[in-house]
């Protein structure tokens, strides 16, 4: 009986010193894969179009984060189906740190919400890396609209029922036209784009009346008196265009969309490459000029941890449930 216990207690201590050792191995492992990461360049999905402000704002990120790590990175622009096509293409790769996703509210909070079968689940499907910031819509109108602000925009289009048409590039701007459309009673026809610049070309051409749009191109037709801006579709004005109100300030209610964007990698991606990269694109997002760059594009920039971003991602998910539920949206 002494002996049995004897043996009993030799494994039992064997036991243990393995699972330390694994531990240990494990850890070191971790430690190298960290330091060796990145050994090539690194594709980055981008659900966005070249030349629009998801693109501009990713290679603004991407050349300092590029020269932090040694290796490219190398942007790969998939746009469509409100962003489906670049989630879809980073939730089935492998997860081993060389195809990331950039990509905003379109993907991760659209898609999941406004399609029956979507094809990847944004909780479970992906890793969460860092929050990255906050993009400024705001309503523009073709100068033939006889309107100069919020109010006789909505007269205007009351005025003319079925007859005038909008633009919608994402997600957001087709849900904030929805809830706005609802809150009024109006009646308008929706014309998706697959980016904010082949809906800046239409509009600027009188083929569309008025559209949410993102600050590139928008703003710079409005500059140059191609479009006009009735208001912003942020909770606060935009600091590149602080004359132009909210829509709260220009005396519309019943609106309150988010557009966010961050940056995700395939589900199960190392804790060690996804701590290397939330670290060295915090270190950007936080930057002085980075974040003034951004501000010039109309874009706030908003850095956060993986499981700030994890648990704004789910936040966000039920706040789009609600959105769409209210404004009586179609799911397809």
């Amino acid at each position: 009986m002494y002996v049995r216990g004897m043996v009993s207690v030799k494994v039992s201590v064997k036991i243990v010193v393995a699972c330390l050792l694994l531990t240990h191995a494990a850890a070191f492992a971790g430690l190298v894969v960290a330091q060796s990461y990145p050994v090539k360049p690194i594709r980055m999905v981008v659900a966005f179009p070249p030349g629009g402000l998801a693109d501009v704002v990713a290679r603004i990120i991407f050349q300092p984060v590029t020269q932090q790590l040694g290796h490219n990175i190398i942007i790969d622009n998939r746009p469509g189906a409100l962003g489906a096509i670049a989630g879809d293409i980073v939730a089935k790769a492998p997860p081993d740190g060389y195809t990331l996703l950039f990509t905003t509210s379109s993907t991760m909070s659209a898609v999941p919400t406004l399609t029956r079968r979507p094809p990847y689940d944004p909780v479970r499907d992906f890793t969460p890396i860092t929050d990255v910031g906050r993009v400024t819509f705001f309503m523009f109108v073709h100068p033939s609209v006889p309107a100069r602000n919020m109010t006789e925009l909505i007269s205007h289009i009351r005025a003319n029922p079925g007859k005038l048409a909008y633009g919608t590039t994402s997600a957001t701007p087709m849900i904030a036209t929805a809830q706005l459309l609802l809150a009024h009673q109006l009646d308008a026809l929706r014309v998706p784009y697959k980016g904010d610049a082949l809906t800046a070309t239409d509009l600027v051409g009188g083929r569309i009346q008025f559209a949410f749009m993102s600050t590139v191109p928008g703003y710079a037709q409005a500059r140059e008196g191609k479009l006009r801006t009735l208001a912003t579709l942020m909770p606060k004005r935009s600091a590149m265009a602080p004359d132009i109100p909210t829509l709260e300030e220009a005396g519309v209610k019943g609106v309150s969309t988010t557009s966010w964007a961050g940056l995700f990698g395939p589900a199960r991606l190392p804790d060690a490459v996804v701590d290397r990269l939330s670290r060295e694109f915090r270190a950007v997002l936080t930057r002085p000029d980075i974040v003034d760059k951004l501000g010039q594009q109309g874009f706030l920039a908003h850095a956060s941890t993986p499981a700030e971003l994890g648990a704004y991602v789910k936040e966000q998910l039920e706040t789009w449930r609600r959105i769409v539920r209210e404004a009586g949206i179609p799911v397809e």
